[in-house]
């Protein structure tokens, strides 16, 4: 009898083990339709997510609007821009001309913010290095703007310095008149080729 009510208890076991209750299971969405992401949307713990599950959650618990993981946005612009912030228009330092009144090698407050953040960049990447090239417009000798651009660029080589950079770190060259980032002899374009551009050596 014993040989005959296993294979029936088995039976009601293994039927028993194929129904489940409560909740379904969630279901992952990996079709990039627009329509099906969480947009704005945030789960139970009040974070945000992007359509590859990625968690999107500021530092105050709301949605911010771009993945550290892909480099994009939630809408597919470019966001973080892979992480350097260079490369962000909307980042200050990625302002890196800093310009001058005519005839003068004096720097400006204004570009104050600009310097700090290239100075607290190069301060946490030691390795990092920057060329800082004087230019002037092109009245004037010649040798006497390349002296003026030396001099424009050693301004702001100092400013950088003071602000905590390494010397090792900082080499400042003159163009002098030599590449004019605008041309013509309008007081516009004087303007805009008085100054001093910092290059990244990586760049």
């Amino acid at each position: 009898m014993n040989k005959t009510l296993w294979p029936i208890l088995l039976t009601l076991i293994l039927s028993a083990c194929g129904t489940t209750s409560g909740t379904p299971a969630s279901v992952e969405d990996h079709t990039n339709d627009p329509t099906k992401t969480a947009s704005a949307g945030q789960g139970k713990d009040g974070k945000g997510t992007d359509s590859k599950g990625v968690e999107t959650a500021g530092i105050d618990g709301k949605a911010i609007s771009g993945s550290a993981v892909d480099g994009k946005a939630l809408d597919g612009s470019k966001g973080n821009f892979s992480g350097d912030p260079r490369k962000d228009p909307a980042s200050p330092i990625s302002k890196r001309s800093i310009f001058f009144d005519y005839d003068s090698f004096t720097v400006k407050d204004e570009y104050r913010p600009a310097l700090e953040a290239n100075a607290a960049y190069l301060q946490a990447k030691r390795d990092a290095k920057i060329i800082i090239q004087g230019n002037t417009d092109d009245r004037g000798s010649r040798e006497y703007n390349l002296a003026l651009g030396q001099k424009r660029a050693e301004a702001v080589r100092k400013a950088l310095a003071v602000l905590g950079v390494a010397e090792a770190q900082l080499e400042a060259v003159s163009f002098g008149e030599e590449k004019p980032r605008t041309e013509g002899e309008t007081e516009a374009a004087y303007a805009d080729n008085r100054r001093a551009d910092i290059v990244y050596s990586d760049e």
